[in-house]
């Protein structure tokens, strides 16, 4: 299954607003370049967020709100892989570099209900999208391949 980054956002500290980008550098110890949840602590497990572009119209759908997909604040949006139970531990590739493995489920929390009344529900199973390690590190840009690689 192959899909496309769209989108690519940080935030430099908690709360602060999402900035956009069209590149950015993802590193096994740092994360997302610029973004301030990219150390993830000892484990790691939350060091860049995804987003599938097609959940996210469904639950603006659910809404009837045509939401911009930072409001989220997720880091990377992307289009053409759903995110479902199935994915957890998947590696996810992008272009010839980076590597992201699936940690679990980005919990929608009572923030988004801020953004817009509903929208934390809206959300639930998968739609809020993935928390993801980094395996390898590399450069990232919109318009790039992504894939879930399978070992066979």
């Amino acid at each position: 299954m192959v899909g496309k980054l769209l989108g690519i956002a940080t935030k430099p500290t908690k709360r602060a607003g999402m900035e956009l980008h069209e590149s950015r550098i993802i590193t096994f110890n740092g994360g997302l370049e610029g973004d301030h949840r990219g150390r993830g602590g000892l484990n790691r497990e939350r060091q860049v967020t995804l987003l599938s572009v097609e959940s996210w119209a469904e639950a603006c759908k659910e809404l009837g709100a045509a939401l911009d997909w930072t409001a989220r604040r997720a880091n990377i949006l992307i289009e053409g892989i759903a995110f479902n139970p199935t994915i957890l531990n998947k590696w996810i590739n992008f272009g010839d570099n980076v590597v992201l493995e699936v940690t679990g489920e980005t919990k929608p929390c009572k923030r988004m209900d801020e953004v817009h009344f509903g929208l934390q529900n809206a959300l639930r199973n998968w739609r809020g999208g993935v928390c993801c390690r980094v395996i390898q590190g590399g450069f990232v840009r919109v318009g790039t391949n992504v894939e879930i690689l399978t070992f066979e």
